[in-house]
């Protein structure tokens, strides 16, 4: 009987197991440890922990058009042509066919800064007709689809009256 003796005095009564008091006594020794891992848990909570933030990617959303772009769009191209400078429309319109909406939106890593584009391409006979939108052609650069309402003209004769 010696084992069941010391068994008692440990706190443990006949079949080894840990009597009533000794387990409200763990438990609470072990809280305060248990609290403190749960606050820590919940997040910083204004706490200078300061190279401890979550990884958030960059989400990049639609057709990147640049003014590079833009800038190659000429009044009389093909849909095909287009298509092949700016890439495949990201909305087109059943009920409008003779338009196409680029669409841009990306929200750089760990930032709450939002950059958004958008361009509508409009076509009149399958042939560009302008550009409308957020992204303008880039400096210096001849394109006369971009933004007007009218359709694309033939450029005027020279001065001198010959064909170059």
């Amino acid at each position: 009987m010696g084992l069941l003796n010391d068994a008692e005095k440990l706190g443990y009564h006949i079949a080894l197991h840990p009597t009533r008091e000794r387990i409200l006594s763990m438990f609470l020794r072990a809280l305060p440890a248990m609290a403190a891992l749960l606050l820590a848990s919940c997040g910083s909570g204004g706490l200078p922990i300061p190279d401890l933030k979550p990884y958030r990617i960059e989400i990049q959303q639609g057709n990147f058009v640049s003014q590079e772009m833009v800038s190659q769009l000429k009044p009389g191209m093909s849909k095909d042509q287009v298509r092949f400078v700016l890439g495949t429309p990201l909305i087109t319109d059943t009920f409008h066919a003779d338009r196409w909406d680029y669409v841009f939106r990306r929200q750089r890593a760990n930032s709450r800064e939002l950059e958004q584009r958008k361009i509508a391409v409009f076509f009149e006979d399958g042939k560009l007709k302008r550009v409308d939108g957020d992204v303008k052609p880039a400096a210096g650069a001849d394109n006369s689809a971009a933004n007007t309402d009218q359709s694309a003209a033939a450029p005027p004769p020279p001065a001198d009256g010959k064909p170059q």
